[in-house]
């Protein structure tokens, strides 16, 4: 009961999101882009959250924001999940060379420290959502090969495999139709912690400036608050407050669809197990 609790309400927060995303230009009168006030207006009627330093709507910026948050996000797990999915099982169920080599770069990558190297990628191919999001995806497959050429290993060994192999199914039959829905829900699982780590990270790199300027994401949203001392002042309520809150409310709705579901598996387990 208390998975199915933790489960729903993840779900409910991050459908909230998602209507928020797909809403946008019929919950808000503004363009995020658009100069609408005064500098530093504090929250009125007509502008919910107040404005910026250049009287952009704050409100405004926050609910399109969360369209570029939720993409990237996305995006950055789905490339996470793609490269691990491939290394992680090609390995696991190929073995000898081939294992050897794909686990040597998974090592390899894996022993980089992963934000200063997000850091500095995000330096050099500065650009626009896409780029980040490639960068946070291309540098953090590795702990998901790990974990999917784990679970290949012990499928293939398993003594039904064994005997199918015996009657004469082929690599890709065995993959596809036994391999693959066997670890389905773990891959679930790791892409919302991928996509919630994401989240995280691209917040992170935005607030240092390295984000994107022209999709303006919650963290490029407080790296701009923070640059034009927001902290300092009453701005800091509207300004940096409700992003952060929305950062947070959002991983934690990732989190609870991710305990719930790994309550559900190790539920199973005990089940299958005794």
């Amino acid at each position: 009961m208390k998975n199915k609790r933790y489960f729903f309400t993840g779900i409910c927060i991050v459908v909230f999101f998602l209507i928020l995303a797909a809403a946008a230009p019929w919950i808000t009168s503004y363009s995020p882009s658009e100069i609408v006030g005064s500098s530093f207006m504090k929250p009125c009627k007509e502008h919910f959250l107040g404005t910026n330093d250049i009287g952009q709507d704050i409100f405004s910026e926050i609910v399109y924001g969360t369209r570029y948050s939720l993409l990237i996000g996305f995006l950055a797990a789905m490339l996470s999940w793609l490269i691990g999915s491939v290394v992680g099982i090609v390995s696991g169920w190929f073995g000898g060379t081939v294992d050897d080599i794909l686990m040597k770069i998974t090592t390899f990558v894996i022993t980089i420290p992963y934000f200063p190297l997000v850091i500095v990628l995000s330096a050099f191919m500065k650009g626009n959502l896409f780029t980040t999001a490639f960068v946070l995806g291309i540098t953090s497959w590795p702990g998901m090969a790990r974990v999917f050429r784990s679970q290949t290993m012990k499928i293939k060994s398993s003594e039904y495999i064994t005997s199918i192999q015996g009657m004469g199914a082929g690599n890709l039959y065995l993959l596809t139709h036994h391999v693959l829905p066997e670890i389905l829900p773990l891959m679930i699982y790791n892409v919302i912690m991928r996509f919630k780590s994401a989240i995280l990270s691209e917040s992170s790199l935005s607030f240092l400036g390295l984000g994107s300027a022209v999709n303006k994401s919650w963290g490029t949203i407080l790296y701009y608050a923070q640059a034009k001392n927001a902290f300092l002042t009453d701005a800091w309520i509207w300004w940096i407050l409700p992003p952060g809150i929305m950062i947070i409310l959002l991983v934690f709705g990732l989190m609870m669809i991710a305990y719930g579901m790994e309550g559900r598996a190790n539920q199973r387990l005990e089940e299958k197990n005794g």
